[in-house]
């Protein structure tokens, strides 16, 4: 089998050597080129083909969020922003544009450097489309202002009747965009979501989503009282559950816990309190993480929901829980905001059969 194809950019030449080390250390992985800037990162793409490129943000000539807007405009390459979480909020503005994933800068410990090696095997054989550039007016999303988390919502017992509960991996934020923007203001439902990240980067994807989105989004906190029309995101170091009181609880990740954050941790926790009130949404991802979750969302007479192999990035996760049997839509992307508004303004019967 032929190795797979990478060009590096990043203006740090100790950046590309650890780069470079840690991907060509099992033979697999050929680095066909190196970019010391945005612009040598265009002129590689449009010369060597590669079936992946390892993007930097902050370059100088061009930067990293505008060189992937000019290959995506011609070539359609894979491309994972690899970036310090200070830039989060841009990196996840390198997502709209047409990257795949956002990764941190490995370090020197073997966990970071078989998650990249991971990520690129996997990665480097998804088929992406090239895109129309962005108007001008649009080029850069202006930072938004946070909105408040609302205080302890005005009702004696929950103020909602339906929790909707989404896990989602590798893909995930591409797709939450999409489907969160199109949900309405005045939304009836809390939502949360499981989305594995790695630390550092969930306030980012938090204001990220945020400037896209009608209603608020933040970054869960322990003891939050759920409200309606809110989505929480769990960070990656905790695993989120709710409570009896229709609170958050975040409770520290396990040591040998694969996942983070863990969907079915998320998942088991809002059909053990809202049974058949519950709506759980698993979307593209790589794993298994969500099947059991789901599963006891079933089981408890909740609504199942799956994003379709053909609107995924990877059609991992969801695929798992399709062949498990504990899915009972399975939708396309953008098919899942209608599906959900449908839901959450209907009382469920305990129990529906799956189709």
């Amino acid at each position: 089998m032929s190795p797979i194809r990478v060009v590096i950019a990043d203006d740090s030449q100790l950046a590309r050597e650890v780069l470079r080390d840690i991907l060509t250390r099992d033979g697999d992985i050929e680095i066909v080129g190196e970019a010391a800037n945005g612009q040598e990162a265009v002129e590689l793409a449009r010369r060597l083909s590669p079936q992946l490129i390892t993007m930097d943000l902050t370059m100088p000539v061009m930067d990293g969020l505008s060189a992937i807007e000019e290959i995506m405009h011609t070539k359609g390459v894979p491309i994972v922003v690899i970036s310090d979480s200070a830039d989060a909020q841009t990196a996840y503005q390198a997502l709209e544009v047409g990257a795949l994933e956002v990764l941190p800068k490995p370090g020197l410990d073997e966990e970071d450097a078989q998650r990249l090696l991971s990520r690129v095997r996997l990665l480097s054989g998804v088929s992406v489309i090239t895109r129309l550039r962005r108007r001008a007016s649009a080029a850069r999303i202006p930072t938004p202002v946070r909105l408040p988390v609302p205080g302890p919502c005005p009702v004696a017992s929950r103020g909602f009747q339906r929790v909707v509960a989404i896990a989602c991996s590798t893909g995930g934020p591409q797709a939450l965009a999409r489907l969160l923007s199109k949900l309405p203001k005045g939304f009836p439902s809390p939502i949360v979501i499981a989305q594995h990240i790695s630390p550092g980067f969930i306030d980012g994807m938090a204001t990220w989503l945020g400037s896209l989105c009608a209603l608020p989004v933040s970054v869960a906190q322990s003891g939050e009282r759920l409200c309606p029309g809110h989505i929480y995101l769990c960070p990656p170091e905790s695993q989120l559950s709710v409570t009896g009181q229709h609170r958050l609880q975040l409770t520290p990740s396990p040591a040998q816990t694969l996942y983070h954050p863990s969907c079915d941790a998320m998942l088991h926790s809002v059909a053990s309190v809202y049974g058949a009130d519950s709506i759980g949404v698993i979307l593209t991802g790589m794993g298994r993480d969500g099947v059991s979750g789901l599963r006891a969302i079933l089981l408890a007479g909740g609504t199942t929901l799956a994003q379709d192999e053909a609107s995924s990035v990877i059609y991992g996760m969801n695929q798992e829980a399709v062949n498990a049997g504990v899915v009972q839509h399975v939708l396309g992307l953008d098919e899942l905001p209608a599906r959900l508004l449908r839901e959450v303004r209907f009382t469920p019967s305990p129990w529906r059969e799956p189709q």
